[in-house]
């Protein structure tokens, strides 16, 4: 199974050529878009998607097709980290490293192979999907990836205590994990004290609380309101936390 996350949109050309060349070099494969609206370039932001949304995943043999990738066609070097059984494609920028840090087990390989054509602004239709293939199929290509020591760009794993996502609903995830806070703590957004609430009809209509969403993330909403608006939140908005 090949998972997609990119922040290329879900409107542009790019998923669909991804999907193309994924399924001209696997036939057979299943493909499924995990999210391709990570925030524009945040390499940050979608290192910290990317480690929540994986733990709902196979533990083996699931392949992670990740491109967020503003430096394509500069130095940094193409790789496959394998963590905790599953497989991660993409560049070596920081957005793997956090899944890196927080895996038990793990291995990296630097992409030594390289297609015919390769564009320079498109690694993750013309480098990274092959090679997804390639592990999706079981069959690695002799010399395509050389075995390294790590990935060169290293992150900060600790939880982020700012918005990394807000969704269509208005929703805003943060990078703190499920039970990093007691819930008596206060979330201080945009001068907007909030308290916890389990779901969303424990709260008022209109009212505006901090729960801890389905994957494992501390989330920001509101109850039939959008509390992104509300609060005048969006990516990069910093938080506090009041004990």
């Amino acid at each position: 199974m090949i998972y997609l996350f990119t922040d290329f949109g879900s409107c542009d050309i790019y998923v669909g050529q991804m999907k193309a060349a994924l399924l001209r070099h696997a036939p057979a494969a299943d493909i499924i878009d995990l999210l391709n609206d990570v925030p524009d370039q945040d390499v940050l932001a979608g290192a910290h998607l990317l480690a929540a949304l994986s733990e709902a995943l196979p533990s083996q043999d699931a392949v992670l097709l990740a491109v967020v990738d503003p430096g394509v066609g500069s130095g940094r070097h193409p790789v496959v980290l394998q963590a905790d059984g599953r497989w991660y494609v993409g560049p070596d920028n920081g957005l793997l490293s956090v899944v890196r840090q927080r895996a038990k087990n793990w291995r990296v390989w630097e992409i030594v192979w390289r297609p015919d054509a390769l564009s320079d602004s498109f690694h993750g239709r013309d480098l990274f999907a092959p090679i997804a293939a390639m592990l999706d199929s079981g069959a690695w290509w002799q010399g395509a990836l050389q075995e390294v020591s790590g990935l060169e760009v290293e992150l900060e794993a600790a939880d982020l205590c700012h918005v990394i996502y807000v969704d269509h609903y208005g929703n805003a995830m943060t990078g703190i994990r499920q039970g990093a806070l007691p819930h008596d703590a206060v979330l201080l957004a945009s001068g907007n004290r909030l308290s916890h609430a389990r779901v969303f009809s424990e709260v008022p209509t209109g009212a505006v609380f901090w729960y801890e969403n389905s994957i494992g993330l501390v989330e920001i909403a509101g109850n039939c309101s959008r509390a992104a608006e509300q609060l005048d939140l969006m990516v990069g908005t910093m938080l506090q936390v009041i004990s």
